[in-house]
């Protein structure tokens, strides 16, 4: 980005026959006969005409340059990097800042490509966005040190923009997506492990939860039957434990087909049998009960 004559060094004055009038923050370079006389500061000042002439003025505010440079990274990577060079000059230099230096804007933007180019090879891309102040304040030190000899002082330099090529870019952005997906699946991959974990200790704590109460259930069922038993001998005397227990059974049995007989809809198969198969249900009934008596508590 060039600077105009007038942000530079060449700003004209309001110049008369025998005035001329400076503006603020401006310098004019007063030469008389050809050779320099004077600097005259902001105001109006008196000149002898044909002999004085206003040779130009110097710019005195603060001015900003940008330069562009492109550049490779140590990986070979083409990157356009922007540094914005604030600069001025200095008051008691403006001799040497209108004599000495023909172009400045050039002279700043010579010393930017040759810093900038002798850096950034040898950063990689990744570390160029990280360094980034190191590279403004090697340009700041180059550029102070050789542009105070020319009257001009730095006040700051910025890399303001790293821009990389476009398939380099989209390739970092697609780098960095995969990177993220990757995380996103291990997360996704320990979620999915803990509700298994958890599923699977549900599953065995409900389990046991499970056989606890049918155990609970069982027990209460044997005494029951053992209460009943007791109780009908109690009752009638005579009677025997298996008596009792084919009576229950027998009531058990029809209580079940008479509850089969209510319900509207059923896929239940009735084989072929008789009452007198309840024996052998009886002992297989009984055997259940003694082996329960015997492991429970």
């Amino acid at each position: 980005m060039a600077l105009s004559d007038r942000s530079v060094t060449r700003v004209r004055a309001t110049v008369g026959p025998f005035f001329f009038i400076v503006q603020q923050q401006t310098a004019a370079i007063v030469q008389s006969l050809g050779k320099f006389d004077r600097i005259a500061g902001p105001g109006l000042h008196l000149k002898v005409p044909l002999v004085e002439r206003v040779a130009g003025t110097v710019n005195l505010r603060v001015q900003q340059l940008d330069v562009e440079v492109e550049t490779k990274t140590q990986d070979n990577v083409f990157v356009r990097v922007i540094v914005s060079v604030q600069f001025f000059v200095l008051e008691d230099k403006v001799y040497d800042a209108f004599y000495k230096l023909d172009d400045p804007v050039n002279q700043i933007k010579a010393f930017v490509f040759d810093v900038v180019r002798a850096r950034v090879p040898k950063i990689k891309l990744d570390d160029v966005f990280e360094k980034k102040d190191e590279i403004a304040s090697a340009v700041k030190a180059e550029l102070s040190q050789v542009m105070d000899d020319f009257g001009y002082g730095i006040v700051k330099t910025l890399v303001t923009d790293i821009d990389p090529d476009a398939k380099v870019k989209q390739a970092m952005n697609e780098i960095n997506a995969a990177q993220r997906m990757r995380v996103a699946a291990s997360e996704k991959g320990e979620a999915e492990k803990i509700i298994q974990v958890k599923s699977a200790e549900a599953d065995a704590e409900s389990k046991a939860l499970s056989g606890k109460g049918i155990a609970d259930q069982r027990r209460a069922i044997v005494e029951g039957l053992r209460e009943s038993v007791d109780e009908f001998q109690r009752s009638i005397e005579g009677t025997s434990a298996t008596d009792v227990m084919h009576l229950i059974l027998m009531t058990q049995y029809f209580d079940t087909l008479k509850d089969m007989g209510h319900a509207s809809k059923t896929n239940t198969i009735l084989i072929p049998h008789s009452p007198g198969a309840l024996a052998d249900l009886a002992a297989q009934l009984r055997n259940s009960m003694l082996t329960a008596n015997e492991v429970s508590p």
